[in-house]
């Protein structure tokens, strides 16, 4: 099979997903330039505390391009359900091992990797060959307006910059990794829109070192539900700061699921922002107003066992974000000069657990494709079965927790 030959790439978006596809190319014996353009007015993307299922692909991505000579992720040797008194429901227990991370620490890894972004993440006795890999351009503040087919040329992308001017250049190639609301997407599939789900997620951490005893019984080393109907909230320890794993430097992560009914008022109030904004997808910390944060602690206490009542009123930096479905029929455009990879393609429903893993697969299989181990049809094939298929089964997961019977609510 024949590796393309590129020259010239450019990735919009530089979140996990195009970081991660910054990698293979970077690996490359001949690798070419490399330039991330990032949306965000700064050269640092907000971090939300969240936390991150780091499943075998996004582990085999870290341990193929990445190397970060330390641990990425917590395990979790178990999982269980409690009831609505904070016990343990009987039959409920699943002695799976599973790997926690945050999404900060993943993030200023693969900046580490793919631009040389120093951080206290990464010490200097830490990672493997970290001068021998060539470097990508990370440009912030640059939104994408319009993209044109060269034929043999390339691809034309225009954007413009958080000043307001505007640059146009060509490119062999265009990796769209700029998240569900994709610009790239929006321009290419108009009619391909994300769409909200009918609930949200309430999410926050607590340091180790805050929970109670039955709280720390609950929750460290394992990864615990709680269902009710309409309502599933869920939590697990994640690396805390800078990404320490010790015991008592490690949070406690949550996510809350519940359901608000798309353009009611109480939608609209939880949504809208102290300075008077309303936010279409998520709600970042610091936005949320205080009335609307003590009902929402007032009904953790009527409604979640005492565990998880706990963490949410001991969460001092909550966040929101809108639960929401899209998915791309196609991930290749322009002749294959222009590819749709991780949200941009197929946004997942967070009860997989896969985004990131998402991101993780395609950018694998790309560096498949750039080493001839695969063909552009097959990597096209198995880029959309993955999407196709997780995406579904989000979808479904969903649909049963906010909307049917859960066989293990409380």
């Amino acid at each position: 099979m024949t590796a393309p030959n590129l020259q010239n790439v450019i990735i919009a978006g530089g979140s996990l997903a195009g970081l991660m596809h910054a990698l293979p190319f970077l690996s490359l014996p001949d690798p070419p330039k490399v330039r991330i353009l990032e949306r965000s007015p700064t050269n640092l993307l907000h971090n939300q505390g969240a936390g991150v299922v780091a499943g075998s692909d996004t582990q085999g991505f870290f341990e193929r391009y990445v190397r970060p000579g330390r641990p990425i992720a917590l395990t979790s040797r178990l999982r269980h359900y409690l009831a609505k008194d904070g016990s343990v429901i009987e039959g409920s227990v699943d002695e799976r091992e599973q790997r926690m991370t945050s999404w900060d620490l993943l993030y200023h890894l693969l900046r580490w990797r793919a631009d040389g972004l120093k951080s206290a993440y990464v010490s200097s006795e830490h990672g493997e060959g970290e001068h021998g890999l060539s470097k990508a351009s990370y440009e912030h503040g640059n939104t994408i307006i319009d993209v044109r087919d060269l034929g043999k040329k390339g691809v034309e992308v225009c954007w413009e910059t958080k000043d307001g001017g505007e640059h146009t250049v060509t490119t062999d190639l265009l990796i769209a990794a700029d998240g569900a609301s994709s610009t790239i997407r929006r321009l290419l599939l108009p009619d391909v829109h994300r769409t909200y789900a009918g609930y949200v997620a309430w999410r926050g951490t607590v340091p180790e070192t805050q929970l109670s005893a039955s709280a720390a019984e609950a929750f460290v080393e394992k990864f615990t539900f709680f269902h009710t109907q309409g309502c599933q909230i869920l939590a697990y320890l994640i690396p805390g700061e800078n990404g320490a794993l010790e015991p008592g430097k490690r949070l406690a992560n949550w996510v809350w699921y519940c359901n608000y009914e798309e353009g009611g008022e109480a939608l609209d109030e939880l949504m809208t922002d102290s300075g008077g904004r309303r936010h279409a997808v998520t709600l970042p910390v610091g936005g949320i107003r205080p009335g609307v944060w003590s009902r929402q602690k007032s009904l953790a206490h009527a409604i979640l066992p005492p565990q998880f009542a706990e963490l949410v009123q001991k969460t001092e930096r909550p966040f929101v974000q809108a639960i929401t479905d899209n998915v791309s029929p196609w991930n290749s455009f322009m002749g294959g000069k222009v590819l749709l990879v991780g949200d941009a393609l197929a946004g997942f429903r967070p009860h997989t657990a896969a985004s990131t893993s998402q991101a993780a697969f395609d950018a694998a299989m790309l560096g498949r494709w750039l080493e001839g181990g695969v063909g552009k049809e097959d990597y096209d094939g198995q880029c959309m079965a993955f999407a196709r298929e997780v995406q579904a089964q989000g979808v479904r997961l969903g649909e049963r927790s906010q909307f049917g019977r859960h066989p293990l609510a409380g």
